[in-house]
């Protein structure tokens, strides 16, 4: 019998990966490159859309040739891709004009103050898009690119760009052009999409000037988004399943319940709790979404974003560089009693969910001539945990109070942060057997397409936890911990 196999692409902020999977979610190879970041001003944050096809293509190719060489039956591939970051390129060369405007990006952020303050027009952003008028979001991005590179709303107009997420970019040049298509979960981040018909929105496009002669088309999750050029592989393979990072780690952790809800710890880290058919309106600033379209039908989700996880250990090692490894993190913390007072509020670019401050930045509070590197280390694994709670904590507000959390991402190999969670969020937590959710999710999109799978119920079967936590901090320490952080968070709002 032929051994069958899956390639996951996933393209994140910071690198690009191809994994193999078979189709029980088991990871036979994983191929990744880093790519550097781009930053012009003060907030604002790019990336080289050609880096980010060479590391793809280059990370494919040699999955590929893993599978291939290892006498595997490749039933198609899979995309998962950093959501909101834009790119518009030109229809018959594929070339980008402009780097790809990252979603960490607040360039926008005054244009999007001028839309706020017309009440009605931000309202119905809302109320069409369960998103917030907030430069995090692709609309405003594409509008700045358009505006800010010569002849680019004529070449619009016009017909000769095209506008997409990562995941459009990159079935664009897998296929040679011959399909530009995006999922209806990265469609549902770009501030354009109306998430209750699931169509793009004319008025959503003429509020951001938008023109539509850029869009891609929206397919379910998964979906038949063409075959591989022959200039990409050996052989044309079939691209089946698409689905943004968040809520394909969702469906990598088999969330599939109304009331389930998962927690990814990257670069950023990102909530999403499923809702099931019911697209719930939050008065707590936390977004309705959608989860994943299959066979036409829309599941949602409420989603709380933050914007800086992952990428705080990452400035602790190469910025301040008082690390030289992630992995080191947790050493120094377990030799520490409290954090000393020490807060460290991540606002390197504003602050997400529930405070949405593009202008919020980043501080240290409670520094002392004792403190050293295991304070400000544990100080930087706290912040996770705190904004974490915050989501919580306006879910609750919106009357959702969840019961167990399943955590993934890289962030969350650190025991000692996922119990001090637990802690905080005085709540059980899960971390399953594959940890690589976010690639996982889009293999079983693939699965699901080609008949492996007859539905995410055969997909829930194969997930296993690999370890659970315990909340085993006191109420008052607990107490203790929130107010200094309240205190921390306050000094930084701007809004």
């Amino acid at each position: 019998m032929t051994r069958k196999a899956i390639l996951s692409i996933d393209q994140g902020t910071t690198s690009s990966r191809t994994l193999v999977f078979t189709p029980e979610g088991d990871i036979l190879f994983t191929a990744q490159e880093e790519f550097p970041q781009i930053y012009p001003a003060d907030g604002w944050v790019e990336h080289d859309p050609e880096t980010i096809w060479d590391t793809v293509l280059s990370t494919l190719k040699e999955a590929y040739v893993f599978a291939s060489s290892g006498g595997y039956d490749i039933v198609g591939i899979g995309i998962t891709n950093q959501r909101e970051t834009t790119v518009i390129w030109d229809r018959k060369t594929g070339k980008p004009i402009y780097n790809a405007i990252v979603w960490q990006d607040r360039r926008t952020a005054e244009i999007c103050r001028q839309l706020k303050s017309k009440h009605d027009e931000a309202n119905a952003v809302t109320a069409k898009t369960g998103l917030l008028l907030d430069p995090y979001f692709s609309a405003s991005k594409a509008a700045w690119i358009l505006d800010h590179v010569d002849g680019a709303r004529a070449r619009a107009l016009s017909g000769d760009l095209a506008f997409g997420t990562i995941d459009s970019f990159l079935i664009w040049r897998l296929t040679g052009g011959a399909i530009h298509a995006t999922d209806a979960t990265n469609a549902s981040r770009t501030n354009l999409l109306n998430i209750h018909s699931s169509t793009w929105d004319d008025g959503l496009l003429k509020l951001f000037d938008v023109p539509s002669q850029v869009l891609p088309q929206v397919k379910d999750c998964a979906d038949d988004y063409g075959i591989t050029a022959k200039d990409v592989l050996p052989e044309a393979l079939p691209i089946l399943g698409v689905a943004g990072d968040q809520q394909a780690a969702a469906i990598g952790q088999a969330c599939f319940d109304a009331g389930s809800i998962k927690s990814t710890y990257g670069t950023g880290c990102f909530v999403i709790l499923n809702t099931g058919r019911e697209c719930l309106s939050s008065k707590n600033r936390l977004l309705s979404t959608v989860a994943y379209r299959i066979n036409g039908e829309t599941t949602y989700a409420l989603e709380g974003s933050i914007f800086v996880a992952g990428a705080a250990v990452q400035w602790l090692r190469d910025g301040i560089e008082i690390i030289k490894d992630a992995r080191e993190t947790e050493a120094f913390v377990r030799g520490t009693k409290d954090n000393a007072g020490v807060y460290l509020v991540p606002a390197f670019t504003g602050l997400g969910a529930p405070h949405w401050d593009p202008d919020a930045r980043g501080a240290i509070f409670g520094l002392t001539r004792d403190t050293g590197r295991a304070e400000i280390v544990r100080a930087t694994l706290e912040s996770v945990c705190y904004q974490t709670y915050d989501l919580f904590a306006a879910m609750k507000e919106d009357g959702v109070t969840p019961k167990r959390l399943r955590v993934d991402g890289g962030m969350v190999h650190n025991d000692w942060m996922v119990q001090y969670l637990s802690g905080v969020l005085d709540m059980p937590i899960d971390r399953p057997r594959v940890m690589e959710t976010t690639a996982l999710g889009a293999a079983y999109l693939v699965a699901l397409q080609a008949g492996i799978y007859s539905s995410l119920r055969d997909v829930a079967k194969n997930w296993k936890a690999q370890a659970s936590f315990e909340p085993n901090m006191s109420a008052q320490d607990r107490e203790k911990a929130l107010s200094g952080w309240n205190r921390a968070v306050g000094n930084v709002l701007t809004a």
